[in-house]
């Protein structure tokens, strides 16, 4: 692109063409400029001095500058404007640096951009250069981590998957944790705020046993639920299934913590002793445990039929319920607990020795529910 004469250089050759003592071709060329440049210099110099209509050279820079200005506030309008709706959108981590390449891409200057925003051109250009930092990056597998222990359990919140990260070869203070839960909205399903009342969770599986339930054979139906009691060394939970056919507790884990890991021991302890067939229904209610990830998981390897109860209707599974208040009556009441394992004993030597093979149970015909079990293939053949 030739580069422009000078204004001094200018003003001299109009002056000797309007001295009129050459024709202006021949000005021109003793110059070395064009006719048409000549004339066009003339022409503006006419404007400049009132002699021809137009906009002057002051008056021209002056609209330049206005029209810059006014595309700047354009661009900085369509700035603030794609922010606010950027930061608006629920995605984290909130991040400056991406809009910036966004708007680089419709003819935005990145400049621009990082004064609107508040930040310098430098710190965009070294995030570009390395846009996953070795923190974004640990902060990623942290969530990823955290995401899985929550869908495990949802009664967790961030405390106690901070204790679970340990365990899993994942390094963070409970701030951090707190932190990125918080951002990523991985909160317990018992938090809830002050004055609301949090509502049940969704079920995972249709209900297929309804009230009054009763199975033809064993392995049909089974019902499960947890129930907890306390101890002088905090709380003993008890997960147990029972088979409606014979009311025999078929199953059960007990733990220190109300865990999904402890519905999937119980279910896998009674698929264990029981060696169930496909189809089997075992029914629940809507408790985190038997919607979480592991549970489910369980039944579809074993190819059960999950059920799930309506909520507060605790009749739906009145069955389970009733053995619950028997243990509650005859083992949990009768004394107070000093530990957690004097407790645990006592549980399981009531099932095993009294509640199967002592208690009789009218809805059996006065057997026990090994006895029923036993002979009841017996009667119904004769």
């Amino acid at each position: 692109m030739p580069k422009a004469f000078p204004l001094e250089f200018r003003r001299d050759v109009v002056a000797v063409a309007r001295k009129g003592e050459a024709p202006i071709a021949q000005v021109a060329k003793d110059f070395g400029i064009s006719v048409s440049c000549l004339q066009r210099w003339l022409k503006l110099a006419d404007i400049e001095d009132g002699h021809q209509s137009g906009a002057t050279r002051e008056e021209s820079a002056e609209l330049r500058e206005v029209k810059k200005r006014n595309r700047q506030l354009e661009q900085e309008n369509e700035i603030l404007r794609r922010a606010a709706a950027y930061f608006a959108r629920d995605v984290n981590p909130k991040m400056m640096y991406p809009l910036v390449l966004d708007l680089a891409a419709d003819a935005i200057p990145v400049a621009v951009t990082c004064r609107v925003l508040g930040f310098t051109t430098q710190a965009f250009y070294k995030w570009r250069k390395n846009p996953v930092t070795q923190r974004d990056f640990d902060d990623a597998h942290l969530i990823n981590v955290a995401i899985d222990i929550h869908a495990d359990d949802p009664t967790f919140g961030y405390r106690l998957i901070a204790d679970e990260l340990a365990d899993a070869g994942v390094a963070a203070g409970e701030n951090r944790v707190a932190r990125l839960c918080s951002q990523e909205r991985i909160w317990s399903i018992h938090a809830k705020k002050r004055g609301l009342t949090r509502k049940a969770g969704p079920p995972v599986h249709d209900d297929l046993v309804k009230r009054g339930v009763s199975a033809a054979g064993p392995n049909l139906i089974w019902l499960t639920d947890i129930t907890e009691h306390a101890t002088a060394e905090g709380k003993l939970y008890l997960c147990a299934i029972k088979d409606v056919y014979s009311n025999r507790i078929v199953g059960y884990s007990i733990g220190s913590r109300m865990k999904a890991s402890l519905a999937v021991s119980a279910l896998r302890n009674a698929i264990a002793l029981r060696a169930p067939t496909a189809n089997l229904i075992v029914h629940s209610d809507r408790g985190s445990q038997f919607r979480s990830t592991k549970f489910v998981r369980v039944l579809k390897a074993y190819q059960l039929r999950g059920s799930m109860g309506r909520v507060g209707a605790c009749g739906d599974n009145a069955a389970m319920e009733s053995f619950f208040a028997l243990l509650q009556k005859n083992v949990l009441d009768r004394r107070r607990w000093t530990t957690r394992h004097e407790l645990r004993l006592a549980i399981v030597s009531w099932i095993e020795t009294t509640y199967h093979r002592r208690r009789r149970q009218r809805g059996l015909g006065k057997l026990t529910p090994i006895e029923f079990e036993t002979l009841q293939p017996v009667v119904l053949a004769a």
